[in-house]
């Protein structure tokens, strides 16, 4: 009989050959650079994470923006800041385009460099060599003194919460100009130089005056600046009430730890701001930051403020699209996917894991299109019944309950093949570290499956959710296929976009961006 790999089917050699090896070692599919800066910028954290160190990650960026013009270094920075809601990223492809194209590196780091921690990441990020610069520069340090410069008073004093550097460190080193006397008071007072008192701006007076007494009111300062002098539990009540959605989300273990919930009225006041309608319109939490608060809540808060913020993260799924058609969602529960989402960071690793999230985009989308069937798979398909009316928390924590075993992304699809299943979309959330179904030669078994899928089902689609950029994939990118880098909620509408035509590449919405 004749050899069966060398005289394989016409279809199966119009696949593409796998061109690399992912971190298991089995064969994938390599991001082509844009794409691969494209992920990266979206989803990279700069921390260690199951296959990789922090350091490899910081490499990778850099590779993959020196492989790129870098007018798309520019969209990909801004994009990240803008839309992703990143942080690190941002600040140092800014940084990077310093010295890649000096010029593009104004208008991105007017966009991007847009508070006060982003302003820190920016400078630490340009100290530190990484980029090719030990020391600002002189453009970059024009830039730096004329966001200080255009700062409000309140800009600035929540720019002076943090270190490494601090707002005080960047003040020496650039020098603005005050534009007045309060501005010129304000400088120092942060360095520790001589000022007028009397031209302080009345915020930071009223701090110094508490600080002298504190019976006097809490002074409308950053409640971080309060925090660092002893309060009481009154104290921290009325902090309770005062500070802002996004921070009272993040503080409740904090609000308990100090007894702010043993005050009369503070629970009750607290559960009421978490599910008020007209500040969530307002902020607009994504389902996965409220994921990441529940998962991160304490015993010591109490029940009532713990169902208040579940009840936000049901509210926040308002904003997940409905997607016509036959949908199937298929998240990874191996035993990888049992990392940090963020990566490891010493004392900081988030408690969400990879697995809490694919969880996630699984329960989300089966709330939104309630006829949704869900196909968790490691080694093999696990058969797990989910209901589409039960709340949010319920089905991800009954997914993100199988964890273990190892990875294969093809399976989900073997299982539709064996069904002979009519489906429109596949959702596949994972790492994509399969190694389970390698094949020896030609495209990866994730492929194959696939194509066999699209004889039947002409017009489906396929979405691989990449949690974890590692920079490969194991279905190649193509009219039918998008290759989506990351776990943040755009995902949502970006899986929509797909599926009405509106795009088919990740890349398309970064070069989308004007800069």
């Amino acid at each position: 009989m004749a050899n069966k790999g060398l005289f394989a089917s016409a279809v199966a050699k119009l696949l593409p050959r796998a061109d690399t090896v992912n971190r298991e070692g089995a064969p994938a599919y390599a991001y082509a650079p844009e794409a691969r800066l494209a992920q990266l910028a979206a989803t990279g954290t700069l921390a260690d994470n199951f296959y990789g160190a922090a350091e490899t990650q910081l490499t990778d960026v850099l590779e993959a923006a020196n492989a790129v013009d870098p007018y798309f270094v520019a969209q990909a920075a801004i994009y990240a800041r803008k839309s992703g809601t990143m942080k690190d990223m941002p600040a140092l492809l800014a940084a990077f385009l310093t010295v890649a194209d000096p010029d593009l590196a104004v208008p991105v780091f007017g966009r991007v460099i847009d508070n006060g921690r982003m302003l820190r990441n920016f400078v630490q990020m340009m100290r530190s060599g990484q980029v090719g610069r030990t020391s600002l520069g002189s453009r970059p340090k024009r830039l730096v003194q004329q966001w200080l410069e255009q700062a409000s008073m309140p800009q600035l004093m929540a720019a002076a919460t943090g270190k490494d550097p601090s707002l005080a460190d960047i003040v020496k080193m650039v020098h603005p100009r005050p534009a007045d006397a309060t501005r010129k008071a304000f400088y120092g007072w942060l360095i520790g130089r001589p000022y007028d008192v009397a031209a302080l701006p009345a915020e930071i007076a009223a701090f110094e005056a508490w600080k002298q007494d504190s019976s006097f009111p809490l002074p409308p300062v950053p409640f971080e600046w309060l925090t660092a002098f002893p309060l009481t539990a009154e104290n921290w009540a009325e902090l309770a009430t005062r500070i802002g959605w996004q921070a009272l989300r993040t503080n409740l273990n904090t609000l308990a730890r100090n007894g702010a919930f043993d005050v009369a009225g503070v629970t009750e006041a607290v559960a009421a701001r978490l599910v008020d309608r007209d500040a969530l319109r307002a902020v607009r939490p994504m389902p996965y930051q409220l994921m990441v608060a529940l998962g991160q809540v304490g015993a010591g808060v109490p029940l009532k403020v713990q169902a208040a913020l579940e009840e936000a993260l049901e509210l926040s799924l308002r904003g997940v699209p409905k997607v016509s058609g036959r949908i199937v969602v298929c998240p990874d529960v191996s035993g990888s996917m049992s990392s940090p989402a963020t990566g490891y960071r010493k004392g900081a690793s988030s408690t969400v894991r990879c697995i809490d999230v694919a969880a996630l985009v699984a329960a989300a989308m089966l709330r939104s299109n309630r006829d949704a069937r869900v196909l968790p798979f490691e080694q093999d398909v696990i058969d797990l019944k989910l209901e589409a009316y039960a709340r949010l928390a319920v089905n991800a924590a009954k997914l993100a309950a199988v964890g273990g075993g190892g990875t294969n992304v093809s399976a989900p699809l073997a299982r539709l093949n064996a069904e002979k299943a009519a489906v429109d979309l596949v959702v596949i959330v994972s790492d994509n570290e399969s190694w389970v179904d390698a094949n020896r030669r030609g495209s990866t078994a994730t492929m194959v499956e696939w194509n066999k899928l699209k004889r039947r089902n002409p017009a489906a689609k396929l979405v691989c959710i990449d949690i974890q950029p590692y920079g490969t994939t194991q279905a190649a990118a193509r009219a039918d296929i998008l290759n989506v880098g990351g776990f943040s909620d755009a995902v949502f509408d970006t899986i929509a976009r797909f599926v009405a035509g509106e795009t088919r590449d990740w890349v398309e919405l970064i070069k989308q961006v004007e800069v």
